[in-house]
């Protein structure tokens, strides 16, 4: 299984990217991004 920070930060890079080329945006899409690059950095770091 991956690591959980991994995850999120994959998550985190696709739902960046869809915005940026599809336009995608939803209600406190700031917020949840935010917060997923916040909490996957800090795991990454936890983990090393």
């Amino acid at each position: 299984m991956r690591p959980l920070g991994t995850l999120l930060l994959a998550i985190w890079l696709i739902l960046y990217g869809l915005q940026g080329l599809l336009g995608l945006r939803f209600q406190y899409d700031h917020l949840v991004l935010s917060t997923l690059a916040l909490v996957a950095g800090i795991l990454l770091i936890l983990r090393r």
